[in-house]
Order: C-alpha cells, then sequence, then structure tokens
C-alpha cells in the first residue's frame, strides 16, 4: 500500500531561496514581524509565571528577541533558542521538529507557520516538544492577507495569458485557529486577528517589501514567470479598484495569533454540558429587547 501524506503546497528549497535573498533587506521591511513579535509579548506579560526553557521556531527570530528585551516580561523568560533555520528543516513545516519531546516551557513561532504543507501535524509536533503546562504562542497570516494583490494579478494574467495560476499563497481563516490548536491537542485554545491595511506608493513597492520580507510565492510545481504586460495591467487594475485620493493604495495583511497550553491536570476544566448557573445573556451582558436589567 503506498503511504500518502498531506498535499504538497510549498516547495522547501524555494521557500528557503526567497528567506536567503531577502536577509539583507529583511531590516526594510520586518514591520509584520516585529508587529506579530509585540503581539507574543503582550501575551507574555500578561501571563505571570516563568518559562527557563523557551524555543523560537520563527523564520526570523530576531524580531521577537528583540521584542521580548525591552519588556516586562523579559526576566521571566530563558533567552529563546533559535532552532528554525533557512532550509526549514528544523522549523515547524518539517516533518520532524528537532526538539526532544517534553522538554520546553515556551515555543514561539511568528510569521513561518502559513508555509507549513501540514498545519496540523506541525501543531501536534509543537504540543509533544512543550513540557506539560508549557505555552505555544504562534502568528501567522490569515485568509485576507493581499486579498487586493490576489485578484489583480488574476484578474491581469487572465486578460494577457488567456489562463491564471495561483501567485498568492493559500492562506488559513483565522476563525479556524483555536479549532487547529484544540485538535492537535492543545488545552485553552485562543486565537484572535490582529488586521492592518498598510498604504503603498504603487503596486511595485508593495512587492519589493514582499520580497524583503521573503514572503514571494513558494507554491510548488512551475511557476511561470509574470511577464511585464502582466505586472503594467495588474498595478493599472490595483490603482483603478483600489487607489486613494493621494494615489497610494491599500494592501491588507491579517495576523492570526495563536496561544495553546500543553494539558496539565492544575490547568481549569470545562463544566459538564448542562451545568451552566448564568444565562449566557446576563454573563455577557446584553439587554434583551423588552426587558429591563435588574
Amino acid at each position: 500500500m503506498t503511504e500518502t501524506g498531506p498535499p504538497l503546497i510549498f516547495d522547501a528549497a524555494r521557500r528557503a531561496a526567497r528567506l536567503a535573498r531577502s536577509e539583507r533587506l529583511f531590516a526594510d521591511a520586518d514591520f509584520l514581524h516585529r508587529r506579530a513579535a509585540e503581539n507574543a509579548v503582550l501575551s507574555l506579560e500578561a501571563t505571570l509565571r516563568e518559562f527557563p526553557v523557551a524555543v523560537d521556531l520563527s523564520a526570523h527570530p530576531g524580531p521577537f528577541a528583540e521584542a521580548l528585551g525591552d519588556s516586562d516580561a523579559a526576566g521571566r523568560v530563558g533567552a529563546p533558542r533559535a532552532v528554525g533555520d533557512r532550509s526549514e528543516r528544523a522549523g515547524p513545516g518539517a516533518k520532524t521538529l528537532e526538539i526532544e519531546v517534553g522538554s520546553t516551557d515556551l515555543i514561539v513561532s511568528l510569521m513561518t507557520l502559513h508555509w507549513a504543507n501540514d498545519l496540523p501535524g506541525a501543531l501536534r509536533q509543537v504540543r509533544r516538544a512543550l513540557k506539560p503546562d508549557g505555552l505555544f504562542l504562534g502568528t501567522l497570516l490569515g485568509a485576507g492577507t493581499l486579498k487586493e494583490l490576489r485578484g489583480v494579478l488574476t484578474e491581469a494574467e487572465l486578460a494577457e495569458r488567456g489562463g491564471a495560476q495561483a501567485r498568492v499563497s493559500p492562506f488559513a481563516d483565522g476563525f479556524d485557529g483555536a479549532g487547529l490548536l484544540q485538535r492537535a491537542g492543545f488545552a485553552l485554545p485562543v486565537a484572535d486577528v490582529d488586521r492592518l491595511t498598510v498604504r503603498y506608493p504603487d503596486l511595485f513597492a508593495l512587492i519589493r517589501d514582499l520580497r524583503a520580507m521573503g514572503e514571494t510565492n513558494v507554491l510548488a510545481g512551475t511557476i511561470r514567470p509574470l511577464t511585464r504586460p502582466i505586472i503594467a495591467r495588474a498595478a493599472a487594475l490595483y490603482s483603478q479598484r483600489y487607489g486613494e485620493a493621494d494615489g497610494r493604495i491599500p494592501a491588507t495583511f491579517e495576523i492570526v495569533n495563536l496561544a495553546g497550553w500543553a494539558p496539565h491536570e492544575s490547568q481549569p476544566k470545562p463544566l459538564p454540558r448542562g451545568s451552566a448557573r448564568v444565562r449566557l445573556a446576563d454573563a455577557l451582558g446584553v439587554v434583551e429587547h423588552g426587558r429591563k436589567p435588574d
């Protein structure tokens, strides 16, 4: 019987090449990674406990280390050991995570998980690497990311070639984040979506930033190069459809923030089904139509 695994969505060698190319330029376009790092550090500041053994699986570990060093949580977190490497062999997209099972108090993976071919499998490996009651903090790009670019590239390629291929990665829906963590065996899973709009002078400036981040197309298979006429048509479509009064164009990004704990007997347990003593509307402070609060 032939063994089947998750579909091959991304090309690891192509991803490594994009990251290597971005290294020299990354500091000029690291704003998404810094925002993700700040979100993770805010979560650590609100968690009043110590994490002596910490691992950073981010493809670009610098922003988290810097944000942590400037935070109130710095004294409670051990120096993060960077495990992810440029080839992604040891990162969260790898088939085998190179961390000993049950060895780590804190694992962080920022802006990298959206490149995993097997995201549920990657999360399961992270959970196994944590000590009981260890914490995982992750961020990945969500489904609304670059929605404007996705549309204009497809339309421009269809017009110029009569056919189009995917150019922007299929990002996960942020609303599925907690469910993904729960299926991977995490306790107390939490997910939220941080949406932001970045304004650029034109499409070419946006593409330069994506290249500097290492966030350009690494989909598996043959990629037909974009021609100048396709890019020119896409730029014109972008400006016509989304251009603002000052001529700049918006680009949407969604950062999905994930947090989950390795199970431990000390953690709060959900109440048995049907045991609630307070109505949901009362718990949320909802004033129902025709009924005044007491």
